[in-house]
């Protein structure tokens, strides 16, 4: 047994108990936990009904920061019940919200990503959610009014990233032995080619379209000389049915985030040719956002809500809470799922599959502070930036958007309010990024992103539709 399993044993009871003492019903929502009939996330609201279930903390702790002037203790944040909520979760789990006076702040479990974005239009005000947690580029979708009703524009901001890591590429078993894995020969290609060729094209699957888990497998495609929109089939399926799916081989591939890898491993149903930590060390995964009216009303709750999340991914980072991180993740009112699955992804334990040497690096399990390149919490503009390049890569947006890059990101992109939040919750000066800018960026297959040069990486790309 493992120290960190030793750890995880002793504690497991404690903290548990102590999260569903502090947890009231949340919404049923994706991930092996579907939405029971009429409480799917916004389905009341959206129907003309009353509030959203929803769970609400308000645990004391020690050294309390109140803020002067604060508008509201009151916000209510989305999240979909997987690794990179965990910031959200354990800032009201462990009380950090209540620490900086947001003492009725509610955490709603969404359905799925279009449930999500349903309740963003809906607002806390009509029974649905004032913002929480993303993949991007959705808040610019958002604001954009590209993937909402009536394409209406709802200016969301983007205030902070969650978290790195902790996202897979998984391939259905029957595929083993055919070179699927990180890099493709070309047999591998031939392989995957030869499938569409033959009126079965291998089927590759994500969440949401046109967001992280779509430009994930995307990459790692196009980076091994796989069109994803001509050599494959690509197709949207909702978390709760991707296991499934690829139990029946309906699926060949998705992108898929912890705990999910693990458990289609041990199970045999697959896998996994890469983790995105492979694809791109450090990357940007998913954010904070909450809709721009709702910030510009409450400026200093705004700054309460980011101190306290920074303080609750400070706390997720340290190996010796991870155990209580486990338990209170795997809690039926969150992600529900047996503990044995969460504690090795936290440890940055990997079983592969398919001959793969197993990865044993807590430098690759899922961060949320600090990474090995510098800060996590902090959004940096260039990350936003790659977004949108690959967005125009693939024709998700138009290839003028480019030219008003720097706008679009500084209307979305409220990184001064990071700042703020940071000194409020006492950050040292030497993690507050000097720059809205991480630098070149740098991926498996050798390509660069320079964000002061976002077009030439886009020439230097052999798949794209531009």
């Amino acid at each position: 047994m493992t120290k960190f399993s030793e750890q995880f044993s002793r504690r497991k009871f404690i903290v548990t108990a102590g999260a569903s003492a502090v947890s009231s019903i949340l919404l049923k929502g994706c991930l092996g936990n579907p939405p029971e009939p009429g409480a799917s996330a916004g389905g009341e609201a959206a129907a003309g009904g009353g509030a959203v279930p929803v769970a609400t903390s308000a645990v004391a702790v020690a050294n309390e920061k109140r803020v002067e002037g604060i508008e509201s203790t009151k916000i209510t944040l989305g999240y979909i019940p997987i690794v990179e909520a965990a910031p959200l979760i354990i800032a009201q789990e462990k009380g950090f919200f209540a620490k900086y006076g947001m003492t009725e702040v509610t955490v709603a479990k969404q359905a799925n990503w279009g449930s999500t974005r349903d309740n963003v239009e809906i607002g806390s005000a009509g029974g649905g959610i004032d913002g929480g947690q993303w993949q991007m580029p959705m808040p610019y979708q958002i604001s954009q009014g590209l993937i909402t009703k009536n394409s209406t524009k709802i200016p969301m901001y983007v205030l902070a990233q969650l978290n790195t890591h902790g996202n897979g590429i998984a391939i259905a078993g029957k595929h083993q032995g055919k070179g699927l894995g990180l890099k493709l020969d070309q047999a591998a290609q031939d392989y995957i080619k030869g499938l569409a060729k033959a009126g079965t094209p291998f089927k590759a699957a994500y969440t949401f379209p046109k967001a992280n888990q779509d430009l994930w497998i995307r990459y790692w495609l196009a980076a091994n000389g796989i069109d994803p929109d001509t050599d494959v089939s690509l197709l949207t399926v909702p978390a709760a049915q991707t296991v499934a799916n690829m139990k029946t081989g309906s699926m060949d591939a998705f992108s898929t985030g912890d705990p999910w890898p693990l458990r289609i491993v041990k199970e045999n149903i697959g896998f996994m040719s890469a983790l995105t930590s492979e694809i791109w060390k450090a990357h940007p995964e998913e954010y904070l956002a909450i809709r721009g009216d709702w910030v510009d009303k409450h400026p200093k709750a705004t700054e309460a809500v980011i101190a306290a999340i920074i303080e609750a991914q400070q706390w997720c980072d340290k190996p010796e809470n991870r155990p209580e991180l486990v338990a209170i993740l795997s809690g039926k009112n969150f992600i529900d799922v047996n503990p044995a699955v969460l504690a090795p992804p936290f440890e940055g334990k990997y079983v592969m599959g398919d001959g793969k040497p197993d990865i044993n690096d807590f430098k690759s399990s899922p961060l949320y502070w600090k990474d090995s390149v510098g800060n996590v919490s902090y959004p940096y503009k260039s990350h936003d930036l790659w977004f949108i390049t690959e967005s125009v890569r693939w024709g998700f947006l138009p290839t003028k958007t480019l030219a008003d890059k720097k706008a679009l990101i500084d209307k979305v992109n409220r990184e001064d309010i990071w700042k703020n939040a940071a000194k409020l919750a006492g950050v040292a000066d030497a993690d507050i990024p000097k720059s809205t800018s991480r630098g070149i960026e740098k991926f498996f297959d050798g390509k660069e992103f320079n964000p002061d040069q976002p077009e030439a990486y886009l020439s230097s790309l052999a798949i794209k539709k531009v």
